[in-house]
């Protein structure tokens, strides 16, 4: 594997609304020092939708040598919007690049379930819902691809207007996306528990048929509920939300910190078996689900992240004391597995 990365959230907006609270720069940057000397990453998915944000982030990222995957995340915004978020952060991953980074653009991420107009339904949370109805997602899937194909066409054009990197785009399966047009083949790869038995051969036939561009799996990873990994990219669906966030889970689930790290670990050597270039995992942190580990468990959020540490909303780690969340077990599997693997490169 060239490049062994992690996506690091720098707040997502919806609606208006960002995901992460707080955005110290020293916060910032120390988080980055860590993903770079403690997790022995090469690369990190600079992510959100405030493109300052990530601007910040990825300059910080570029000082400490890592290569930098300059990837704004729009969600529930129009074409237009998107095509906006897009020039402005591909001249500032231009400026970057320019100053001597490693940096690829990503145009966006998983845009059919994530923003309007590509796939039926009124929000993420219907147009996720479809993928459980097979039939209902087969009908329009034509359709669906068609216009995500359109608008990366055009999307594309806009950012090499501004950027003189590599691009890609981090899509899902079901989009089908022509690659002919980019530098890289990135896909969102989950394995849950209906395609389990073929998941492999999934990925080496993935690799195969890229016609020679690199591979990139943009996310993969586990929430950290007993059961989790089976349900994939899914893991998210025990999360009653409203409108400013994530509220309570919708049951009682236990936790199971070694089954996130367990996924994660075997997911990287088939990734690493199949001849994946790139690797992100999904994600350093989920700074709105929070870990209550005093209060009801129904509103310890932390159980349904992706990230590798879980993050206090009352007080600092102990592991690294001037940070206020704590590594989960899947921090310390993804460490031994970038640390061995940079051994032998």
């Amino acid at each position: 594997m060239r490049a062994r990365g992690i996506s690091y959230d720098t707040g997502f907006v919806k609606h208006g609304r960002n995901s992460r609270g707080g955005f110290a720069p020293e916060t910032v940057r120390r988080e980055l020092e860590i993903i770079r000397d403690d997790l022995h990453c090469t690369a990190v998915r600079v992510m959100g939708g405030d493109p300052d944000r990530i601007e910040l982030a990825a300059g910080y990222a570029a000082e400490l040598g890592l290569e930098v995957w300059f990837s704004p995340y729009p969600l529930e915004e129009t074409e237009a919007g998107m095509l906006a978020l897009f020039a402005d952060c591909a001249e500032r991953a231009e400026r970057l690049r320019r100053g001597g980074a490693e940096v690829v653009f990503v145009t966006g991420a998983e845009l059919s379930l994530m923003n309007r107009g590509f796939l039926p339904g009124a929000d993420t949370t219907e147009r996720v819902a479809l993928l459980r109805r097979p039939d209902e997602l087969r009908a329009v899937l034509g359709g669906v691809r068609a216009r995500v194909g359109a608008f990366l066409a055009e999307a594309v054009e806009v950012v090499r207007a501004r950027f003189a990197g590599p691009v890609t785009y981090a899509s899902v399966p079901l989009e089908g996306v022509d690659w002919t047009s980019f530098d890289l083949v990135s896909v969102d790869v989950y394995r849950s528990a209906e395609i389990a038995a073929g998941f492999s051969d999934g990925v080496r036939g993935m690799v195969a048929g890229a016609g020679g561009k690199p591979v990139a799996v943009t996310e993969f990873g586990a929430a950290c509920y007993r059961g989790a990994g089976d349900r994939g990219a899914l893991g998210l669906e025990v999360v009653e939300y409203d409108a400013t966030g994530p509220v309570r889970l919708t049951g009682a689930y236990e936790r199971d910190e070694e089954g996130q790290a367990a996924y994660l670990r075997e997911l990287l050597a088939v990734f690493e078996e199949a001849g994946v270039d790139t690797t992100f995992v999904f994600t350093f942190a989920l700074h709105d689900h929070v870990h209550r580990p005093d209060g009801d468990p129904s509103t310890d959020l932390d159980l349904a992240s992706y990230g590798v540490v879980k993050v206090y909303e009352d007080r600092n780690g102990t592991r690294y004391p001037d940070l206020p969340w704590e590594p989960k077990a899947a921090f310390d599997a993804v460490a031994e597995h970038h640390r061995r693997a940079a051994k032998t490169t």
